[in-house]
């Protein structure tokens, strides 16, 4: 497993070494000895999985303390440009992003910290998305920013978009109040 850091601190993009014969493949998608350092002693509670289609956005999403969640994102089938961007209101990156394309061929994961917001677009048909959280899921805890604000300079693809009504209430940047 190779970890790399990526522009903005706390982001990191996991390859795996994927060992291949005519058998199929094989490969640790997740060691704990090797990203517990990264996540502050925190650990994966929750895994969840998704299925979209192309041009579906989920995001941008996070939950605030004291149920914050770091995320480890993997593509199980299709492909997606993943998002994440810096709303820590102290960080030297604030309302910056990292968009990375994670696909079922690289089998790479990526390493999203608490603090900032995630969101992806499928760009394939029948795109499978899982992804590990380090802290429960709780409602009452939900909170964002809007994929489409022009402040965050987001270059997403051209193509038409399959966005929930929730997602596009969510506050622009200016309007946020980070928990963080």
């Amino acid at each position: 497993m190779t970890k790399s850091r990526l522009s903005i601190h706390g982001l990191i993009l996991i390859t795996p070494n994927i060992l291949k014969d005519d058998r199929g493949y094989f490969f640790e998608s997740y060691r704990e000895s090797e990203l517990i350092s990264e996540m502050n002693g925190a650990s994966f509670v929750q895994e969840n999985e998704s299925l979209s289609n192309k041009g579906v956005l989920r995001g941008l999403h996070l939950q605030s303390p004291p149920f914050g969640q770091a995320k480890l994102v993997r593509v199980v089938r299709g492909r997606i440009l993943d998002i994440a961007v810096d709303v820590r209101k102290n960080s030297a990156t604030y309302g910056q992003h990292v968009m990375i394309e994670l696909n079922e061929s690289d089998k790479q994961s990526f390493l999203i910290p608490e603090g900032f917001a995630h969101g992806f677009v499928c760009l394939e048909d029948q795109t499978v998305v899982q992804y590990k959280c380090s802290s429960y899921y709780k409602k009452e805890s939900e909170s964002g920013v809007r994929w489409d604000d022009p402040e965050l300079g987001i270059e997403w693809p051209q193509m038409d978009f399959i966005i929930s009504d929730k997602d596009k209430q969510l506050p622009y940047l200016r309007d946020f109040v980070s928990p963080y």
